[in-house]
């Protein structure tokens, strides 16, 4: 069991909100996993400025002065990092794929959380309330964000193991359920020269989707793509910088619930993540159909 949340504002009035209103839906889900949980955040400038390339890092031991000055050498531009609790957050006026090629260049071992223009991903263990303090992610703004509360039934639990993931640029995938076929499927992705950070099944996943949507799918399409060659439980919600999209298995046994109004869409495992966004009272709210993909663009 674990808990999903995700969040697209339509008005720009409310993008100063953003991480209040997250902050709230990813508190009302830790009953349903609370021994780690993530985020993604598209837009907040005080974790990236707008427009510039982001890479997140899982690591607490690099000097963040050292770490900016080796990669922007590499880079060839100015680079800054910061930790935000203990992820090493990188960001320059780059595209985010090349700000990616030079991170990797100087420190190949360290894993990445999520790359993109205007995306941060933090990840850790610990209760979702209490990452979501020391993330500050109730001062983050933003126009969309994604969160997963995870309860740990496939791997182990670390940071690596936490959702979301973010494994193709601007993209993200949280889920919530079990593929039942993923290590087939892993090796099938293995042999096409994908290298997995993990032994999360949803890993399996969120690479699955990236390759489709690297060869030219839309996301529309690539989520139809998942349903026919995934077998197990799932409710997934997969986003990048322009699109949020959602869909479930075709037994559609995993809670969710979506509810839209003029000003945002939202969705979660559990209507009570929704109760404290403004205006739900007159949103139009249901249950995502089996199979149906749901996705709205910025």
């Amino acid at each position: 069991m674990c808990g999903i949340v995700g969040l697209h504002l339509r008005n720009p009035d409310l993008y100063p909100r953003l991480g209040e209103l997250l902050s709230g839906m990813l508190g009302e889900m830790q009953d349903r996993g609370a021994d780690s949980a993530g985020i993604a955040v598209y837009g907040n400038p005080g974790w990236v400025p707008a427009g510039h390339g982001c890479v997140t890092l899982l690591t607490a031991d690099l000097d963040p002065v050292a770490v900016a000055t080796a990669i922007s050498d590499a880079a060839g531009s100015e680079v800054t990092a910061q930790m935000v609790d203990a992820t090493l957050v990188l960001s320059a006026a780059l595209d985010s794929e090349t700000l990616l090629a030079a991170a990797r260049s100087v420190y190949p071992e360290v894993l990445v959380a999520g790359f993109g223009n205007d995306l941060t991903v933090l990840k850790g263990v610990g209760t979702p309330r209490d990452l979501a303090s020391s993330w500050g992610l109730e001062q983050a703004a933003g126009w969309q964000g994604v969160g997963h509360t995870r309860m740990a039934t496939e791997s182990a639990v670390t940071p690596s193991g936490a959702h979301p993931y973010a494994v193709g640029p601007q993209q993200c995938l949280v889920h919530n359920g079990s593929f039942a076929n993923h290590a087939t499927i892993r090796r099938e992705l293995q042999a096409d020269g994908i290298v997995f950070d993990s032994e999360n099944d949803t890993e399996v996943g969120a690479r699955f989707v990236a390759r489709e949507l690297a060869n030219g799918k839309d996301v529309e399409t690539a989520l139809k793509e998942v349903c026919a060659t995934f077998d197990g439980f799932y409710t997934l919600v997969v986003s990048n910088r322009d699109s949020f999209a959602v869909v479930r298995d075709a037994i559609a046994c995993k809670p969710a619930v979506i509810a839209e109004t003029p000003d945002w869409v939202a969705m979660a495992s559990e209507y009570r993540a929704l109760a404290h966004l403004p205006g739900v009272a007159d949103a139009r709210i249901w249950e995502p159909e089996p199979e149906v993909v749901y996705a709205w663009t910025r």
